[in-house]
């Protein structure tokens, strides 16, 4: 009777190698159809591989699975016209708060020549004052709307007569100091009162959504448009057809001689800052239905993106806030359809590099020669 025979090393070598091999090929074969986004076939069809752009269909007939290839759709590498469109609309309605916000920068410096960087914080008030009224005392959306917006008009007033009236004759740079520091003011007291975490604002409506074609299309969106272009319109007539108004532009043009024309400046500045100071209300609405939180430095970026807009469409000029904070929000909105979303604070802060080496006036900005 012959011995058995004795396994020898080099079989134990080649058998692990073997074993090696097959378990790289099945890892291949794995990583390879998670990568053309397919599922691999069931472990016991016996098939090749399809070559690139193309996969398996399973046919079930019979309780067998018969493997079939088939063409892959290719994926478009360009937005659709429908994502054009809603990335259009978004722009607009973005666009239309930021307008809204750069008009109080454009009222106050064309009356008095200030940069008041707290007129974004104004935002952060109105916003926490959204989520007191509705969230801590239970009360309806129109009461919320109502108690922010006169919110931040009495905040606005308050600041001018506190803050900048005492330096109404002081140089420009304390000034904008002074904003600088309300601003701050503003945002330490908003986190030490309320807390450094966000607070969610309830919904101020049922956020539908209608199809226009395959353009979906929100209610917020709908609504955001509808009362920008109203705001726009009312203050429209208010600049140009009242007496308030015409008091504005004469304050505007030559403070002094406005004075001696028998204009009170100091109620005209007042009431000034009152009706920025509503829009940024109205904006801070807007914002926060289609952004429902409420945090202490909210109003920072979104007065920077303001102040942005004032610029390119030309400081001190209405319409030009418009033009140019609709500008901001498409530029934004677009940036992000083809992928940049991380970029956007930055496209926006180089277009206004731009704006200022190129042509620092804005689109409707006018020259302004100082007498020595």
């Amino acid at each position: 009777m012959e011995p058995p025979a004795q396994s020898k090393p080099h079989d134990f070598l080649e058998n692990a190698g073997t074993a090696f091999f097959w378990s790289g090929v099945l890892l291949f074969y794995n990583i390879y159809w998670q990568a053309i986004g397919r599922q691999r076939p069931h472990p016991a069809l016996r098939a090749t591989f399809p070559r690139p752009g193309e996969g398996f269909r399973c046919v079930i007939a019979s309780k067998k699975v018969y493997p079939t290839v088939y063409k892959r759709r290719k994926e478009r590498k360009y937005p659709t016209m429908t994502v054009f469109f809603s990335q259009l609309i978004n722009g607009l309605s973005l666009g239309s708060i930021y307008a809204l916000i750069a008009l109080g920068y454009s009222m106050v410096y064309g009356i008095i020549l200030l940069l008041n960087f707290a007129h974004g914080d104004v935002i952060m008030v109105g916003a926490y004052m959204s989520w007191f009224v509705m969230n801590q005392l239970g009360l309806g959306p129109v009461t919320a709307v109502c108690a922010t917006i006169i919110t931040c008009t009495l905040l606005g007033v308050v600041i001018e007569k506190v803050a900048y009236t005492p330096l109404r004759s002081a140089p420009r740079i304390s000034l904008l100091i002074t904003a600088i520091g309300v601003s701050f003011f503003l945002e330490y007291t908003a986190e030490l009162v309320m807390g450094s975490g966000a607070k969610v604002i309830p919904s101020y409506f049922d956020a539908k959504t209608f199809s226009v074609g395959k353009v979906p299309l929100g209610l917020t969106s709908i609504i955001t448009l509808v009362v920008t272009v109203l705001s726009m319109l009312v203050l429209t007539f208010l600049v140009q057809k009242t007496k308030l108004g015409k008091a504005m532009r004469a304050v505007s043009e030559d403070m002094d001689a406005a004075r001696l024309m028998g204009i009170n400046v100091n109620s005209t500045i007042s009431f000034t800052f009152a009706v920025g100071s509503a829009l940024a209300g109205i904006g801070s609405v807007l914002y926060c239905c289609s952004y429902p939180q409420a945090t202490p430095t909210m109003g920072s970026m979104l007065g920077l993106k303001a102040f942005v807009a004032a610029v390119l469409g030309g400081i001190g000029s209405i319409p030009g806030a418009m033009i140019g904070g609709i500008a901001i929000g498409l530029c934004e909105c677009f940036v992000s359809a083809i992928g940049l979303s991380a970029w956007k604070d930055a496209v926006t802060f180089a277009i206004l590099i731009i704006v200022l080496l190129v042509k620092p006036t804005g689109f409707l900005g006018r020259k302004v020669q100082e007498k020595v």
